[in-house]
C-alpha cells in the first residue's frame, strides 16, 4: 500500500481518466502517483518509455491503475496519438496534466541571451510552450466529449520573475501562465477548467544532478533553496498534492489561476540567514 493510501487519501479523482506528460520522474511521477492514489486511471506519458513504465510499476504496486504511453510533446501527431490512445484504453479523458518541461542547462553549456545557440532556444520553446499548446489542443475535444474536466499546466516561479542564465525557460513559463488564462476563458462554456502550478526549487532527480555536478554542492543548494521561507527544497509529492487538488472537483470554482508552491520564495526579496 502506498504512503498516501495508508494515510487514507481522499479518492477525489475516482475513475477519472488522467494524462500526465513528463511522468517518468520527478514532479510528473509524483503527480501520476498522486492521481492514482486518489482513484484516477492514469496514462503515464514520457519521451522515455522505460521511465514511464517504471512509474506505472510503482502505481501498480500501490494498487492503482495506469498505462505507459510514449509521447514527444513537440510532435503534434505524437500528442494526438497519446490522447486517442488514452480514450481507447480507458474510455474517455477527464484530466490533462501538461507537466513535461526542459531547462537550458539540460541542453547547453552557455545560456545567456547573447551566447545561447538558436537551437537551444528553439528546443526549450518547443517542449515548454508548444508542448503545452499541443497537449491542450488535442485533449480539448476529448475533455469536451466527457462533459468537462480539468487542465493543469506546469508553470514555475519563473512565470512571475526572471532568473539569470534562463531566458528561454523564463519566457516559456511566463507564456504557459498566459496560455492557461486564455484556455480558461475559451473553455469555460464547456465546463473545462484550466490552471497552472508554479513550483519553487524541488528535490527531483534533475535537481540532484545539478547539485552533484556543482563545484560546491552546499553553495549550489543554498542558491536553489535559500529564498524559501520554508527552509529546504520542496518535495515532489507536495507539488502533487496541489496538482491533484486542481484536477479534482474540490477546485470546482478555480480556473484561470496560477498557484505558487514555492516555499514562500516570492513573498519577499531576500535569502534566509545561513545556519551557523
Amino acid at each position: 500500500m502506498s504512503t498516501q493510501a495508508a494515510r487514507g487519501t481522499r479518492r477525489s479523482l475516482e475513475e477519472r481518466v488522467c494524462v500526465v506528460t513528463g511522468a517518468g520522474s520527478g514532479i510528473g511521477r509524483a503527480n501520476a502517483l498522486g492521481m492514482a492514489a486518489r482513484g484516477g486511471w492514469v496514462v503515464v506519458s514520457d519521451v522515455d518509455l522505460d521511465a514511464a513504465r517504471e512509474t506505472v510499476a510503482q502505481i501498480a504496486a500501490a494498487g492503482g491503475s495506469a498505462e505507459a504511453v510514449r509521447c514527444d510533446v513537440t510532435d503534434g501527431a505524437s500528442v494526438q496519438a497519446l490522447m486517442e490512445t488514452t480514450v481507447e484504453l480507458f474510455g474517455g479523458l477527464h484530466v490533462l496534466n501538461a507537466n513535461a518541461g526542459v531547462h537550458e542547462a539540460d541542453v547547453a553549456d552557455v545560456t545567456t541571451i547573447e551566447q545561447m545557440p538558436e537551437e537551444t532556444w528553439d528546443r526549450i520553446c518547443d517542449v515548454n510552450l508548444k508542448g503545452v499548446f499541443l497537449c491542450m489542443k488535442h485533449a480539448i475535444p476529448h475533455l469536451r466529449a466527457a462533459g468537462g474536466g480539468a487542465i493543469v499546466n506546469a508553470g514555475s516561479t519563473s512565470s512571475f520573475v526572471g532568473y539569470p542564465m534562463a531566458p528561454a525557460y523564463c519566457a516559456t513559463k511566463g507564456g504557459v501562465m498566459q496560455l492557461t488564462k486564455v484556455a480558461a476563458i475559451e473553455l469555460a462554456p464547456y465546463g473545462i477548467r484550466a490552471n497552472c502550478y508554479c513550483p519553487g526549487s524541488i528535490d527531483t532527480p534533475l535537481m540532484a544532478g545539478y547539485l552533484d555536478a556543482a563545484d560546491d554542492r552546499a553553495e549550489a543548494e543554498w542558491a536553489a533553496a535559500g529564498s524559501h521561507l520554508v527552509p529546504r527544497l520542496g518535495r515532489p509529492e507536495e507539488i502533487a498534492n496541489l496538482v491533484c487538488f486542481l484536477a479534482s472537483d474540490e477546485a470546482s470554482f478555480v480556473t484561470g489561476a496560477a498557484y505558487l508552491a514555492d516555499g514562500g520564495s516570492l513573498a519577499w526579496r531576500g535569502f534566509r540567514e545561513r545556519a551557523a
